[in-house]
């Protein structure tokens, strides 16, 4: 019994001593210790084996027994220790809390305190200030009383005072005392309800009615509808009544400049009527000299009568113009018939010139919209349409001369304010300006179609050869003229008219000076026999195109370029001048379209050209026997034919294409794009073609690739690297003419080798391009049918792998495809070069 309750004593003792994870850390790290005893994982056998390794070391069991009690007996004082130190703990805690409960209660007494006495202090702040607030309110209610009484006896005072110089006229004195008297009144708006005020009030309203209307008596006295006679001159009551009619209504200002602007225009509606002959457009001068010499005399007899505010020179100003305008437009529609280019062209000319005048002379605040439109500085230019426009005069002049784009720039002047106010009469019958230049460009045109034939072709070995056509700038001035002329007349409709007539022409330009004079392509001379072309001497064989011919052509080419670019200053120039409601109707998209199309098509006969004349010697090199071909020697004479065409065209090309570099070097792109696809397919034609015939033909092509890769710099002193897209294009297809041959050269035994040796090589998964190898070789059809089948067998399924492998044969071939005769033969090539 007693060994099961120890048994059950040390369980529950375990159970206990069980502590977390959490716990023991906590432990170890408040008080660390080396002793295994104080290990969470202590194991008391390990710990016995530890202190009793061997048996000869149990020979001191004792002196470690009474070890471990001596160590019990202190554990078990310091926990008596402990615990007896904890009994009273609780005590100390509970007398800790009465004593701190006792301090909070009289913290709360003495704050109780504190607030009743600051409740008493502000009942007693309370009753201090009540005095001085009713005081303070006394005093501000006095100052109030005393202000209106004061207002009031100054309105009563200044009502009288007005009524009274009201009937005596004194204006002068009116315009001060009426300004103070509604000032005055500003302050009694509030007290409307007050029958005093109320009829203070209305005896103001009547006495600036009656003034309003005592001062458009004096002025219908002064200066009478009826009649075209004037006063001797101004009248100083006049002058301080229209001070009194600023205060007033604003109408009653309206009605005195309304009334005085129509008196004083009366004489030019009697002068300038519609049946009087001075009324027509050839005389239209006499409108503004009249109107200039109007405003000097209105400036002399009433220029101190109104004051400087009013604007009334530049008021009598705009009327005239408006009615100008009105009486213009009446007569035009009236002698529609009458009018003719010239006459409207001078009329608008004369009539632009003033309203120049008037933007020198006046502000333009007056206008109805009161706002004035700001510079806006032009981006730079390097062609006419970008320009800095000169002045009207300065551009008759400089167009009667023919040097408009030589005229020195200056800085243009501020948009005016007044453009329009009179010449916008004259819109409505810009189609006479419009139908003029219609007919003149088309004389235009035909006149540089009559000079072109006349000129005839550009002549060899000069500068005129690639240069732009004359007549393309002179269209484009003349273009200028008429946008600008038209820009000043409208920028409505007959903007968008004239521009309509500006594609006409650029698109006839296009067809009748550019495209109608290429050179027309011919058909090829009968082919040359094999025998003359290896008996010709260098230089005995001519292009389809003469010199003069290929200069016609690379001019006509630079012309369009031109043409190209400056149209498309032309669109952004016209969408400046129009309004801005306008500018997506202006589109010439098509005409830079047309000029693209004349550049292709130039292009395209240098190109035809020279691929014609290498025609016969391709031919020549697919009908020589290569079966028969004894040993190599230098290059064959088809590719000195070859070169000498190249050697010909080329520089003069270059030469007359040095402004349109890129063009150019489209021209080389778009010929190795055609001649090399052209030999390649030559190449396949001959056959058979025995091994020293495959060296012969891989040393020719090694020769046309070199001459193509230096073909954008031959015969040319400055040695220019060719263009990387230029050089790429000709390496790949060139290469591909290498391996071809190199392929014909490999031996067809064993097959499987030959089959692996082509896949390699060519990468080429067409069984026709491979059967067209075999003919070269001069296989029989039954050895052609097994190499077919194996060729079928052995191709790569993944096409990108082989294309992988393409490049690299291509730029490294592995040496099982060098054979002794191919290192031979770069030999030989290298020492020719």
């Amino acid at each position: 019994m007693m060994e099961e309750e120890e048994l059950e004593f040390v369980e529950e003792l375990e159970a206990v001593l069980q502590l977390t994870p959490e716990v023991q850390l906590a432990i170890e790290q408040v008080f660390p210790s080396q002793d295994p005893l104080d290990r969470a994982d202590f194991n008391a056998v390990e710990y016995i084996n530890t202190l009793f390794p061997t048996e000869q070391s149990l020979a001191n069991i004792d002196e470690v027994v009474n070890k471990i009690r001596l160590k019990i007996r202190r554990l078990d004082d310091n926990i008596r220790t402990v615990v007896r130190g904890q009994t009273n703990v609780g005590q100390d805690g509970r007398q800790a809390l009465e004593e701190a409960q006792k301090a909070i209660q009289q913290l709360f007494g003495k704050i109780k305190d504190i607030k009743d006495k600051a409740e008493k202090s502000e009942q007693m702040v309370k009753e201090i200030t009540r005095d001085i607030k009713q005081l303070d309110h006394a005093k501000r209610h006095l100052t109030t009383s005393i202000t209106t009484l004061n207002h009031l006896h100054m309105l009563a005072g200044g009502v009288d005072s007005l009524e009274a110089m009201t009937r005596r006229r004194q204006y002068g004195e009116v315009a001060n005392l009426l300004q103070g008297v509604m000032n005055v009144l500003e302050h009694f708006h509030k007290y409307m309800g007050i029958p005093q005020i109320r009829q203070l009030s209305e005896r103001v309203k009547a006495a600036q009615t009656e003034l309003g209307q005592q001062i458009l008596a004096d002025f219908e006295e002064a200066f009478p509808s009826q009649g075209t006679k004037r006063p001797g001159g101004p009248s100083n009551v006049l002058r301080d009544a229209c001070l009194v009619a600023n205060i007033l209504d604003p109408r009653i200002k309206q009605e005195i400049i309304k009334k005085f602007i129509k008196q004083h225009l009366s004489e030019y509606l009697v002068l300038f009527q519609e049946n009087q002959d001075v009324a027509w457009l050839d005389k239209i001068d006499r409108r503004y000299a009249w109107i200039k010499r109007q405003l000097v005399d209105y400036e002399e007899k009433y220029g101190r009568m109104f004051p400087r505010e009013w604007y009334m020179t530049e008021r009598i100003a705009v009327e005239f113009c408006h009615v100008t305008r009105t009486e213009l437009a009446k007569i035009m529609r009236t002698r529609a018939k009458e009018i003719e280019v010239k006459l409207l062209l001078f009329a608008i000319q004369r009539t632009t010139n003033f309203e120049g005048f008037l933007a020198k002379r006046f502000s333009g605040c007056t206008l109805t919209d009161g706002t004035l439109k700001k510079l806006e500085s032009p981006p730079p230019s390097t062609n006419p349409f970008l320009e800095d426009e000169p002045a009207p005069e300065m551009e008759e002049l400089a167009m009667e001369k023919g040097d408009l784009d030589q005229q020195p720039k200056k800085l243009k002047a501020p948009d005016n304010p007044f453009h329009g106010i009179v010449s916008k009469c004259f819109e409505p019958h810009l189609y006479v300006y419009i139908e003029s230049q219609d007919k003149n460009l088309g004389e235009l045109i035909d006149r540089f179609v009559a000079d072109f034939k006349a000129q005839g072709l550009p002549k060899p070995n000069t500068d005129e050869g690639g240069a732009v056509l004359p007549s393309c700038a002179d269209l484009f001035v003349y273009y200028k003229k008429c946008m600008v002329q038209c820009s000043q007349l409208s920028t409505g409709e007959p903007m968008i008219a004239l521009t309509t007539i500006f594609q006409k022409y650029l698109r006839e330009y296009a067809w009748k000076i550019l495209s109608g004079n290429l050179p027309k392509t011919t058909s090829s001379s009968g082919g040359l026999t094999i025998t003359s072309l290896l008996k010709e001497k260098e230089g005995s064989e001519v292009a389809k195109f003469t010199i003069e011919e290929l200069c016609l052509i690379c001019s006509i080419l630079s012309t369009a370029e031109y043409c190209l670019a400056t149209t498309q200053q032309l669109e952004e120039k016209l969408k400046e001048k129009v309004d801005v409601s306008l500018t997506e109707r202006i589109n010439l998209t098509g005409e830079m379209d047309t000029f693209s199309t004349v550049i292709s098509s130039s292009i395209q006969l240098l190109v035809q050209d020279l691929d014609a004349a290498c025609d016969p010697a391709l031919t020549a090199m697919s009908k020589m026997q290569w079966q028969n071909v004894e040993h190599v020697g230098d290059q064959s004479p088809y590719v000195t034919s070859v070169i000498l065409h190249i050697k010909q065209n080329v520089p003069i090309i270059r030469d007359n294409l040095a402004s349109t570099r890129k063009y150019f070097t489209q021209f080389c792109i778009k010929f190795a794009n055609s001649f090399i696809p052209k030999f390649i397919t030559h190449l396949f034609k001959c056959k058979p073609i025995s091994m020293v015939g495959a060296e012969q033909l891989l040393l020719d092509t090694h020769s046309l690739k070199m001459v193509l890769l230096d073909l954008p710099s031959i015969g040319s002193q400055v040695v220019r690297k060719a263009p990387a897209s230029y050089t790429k294009i000709v390496v790949k297809g060139m290469t591909r003419a290498e391996m071809i041959l190199k392929v014909v050269m490999a031996p067809h035994e064993p097959p499987v080798v030959f089959v692996d040796n082509y896949i390699k090589l060519l990468t080429d998964c067409n069984t026709e391009t491979f059967q067209k190898i075999l003919d070269m070789k001069g296989l029989k059809r039954s050895e052609q049918s097994s190499m077919l089948e194996l060729f079928r067998q052995r191709l790569p399924t993944p096409p990108s792998g082989a294309e992988g492998s393409s490049s690299l044969s291509l730029m490294a071939p592995t040496p099982e495809q060098e054979s002794s005769r191919i290192r031979k033969l770069e030999k030989l090539i290298k020492k020719r070069l």
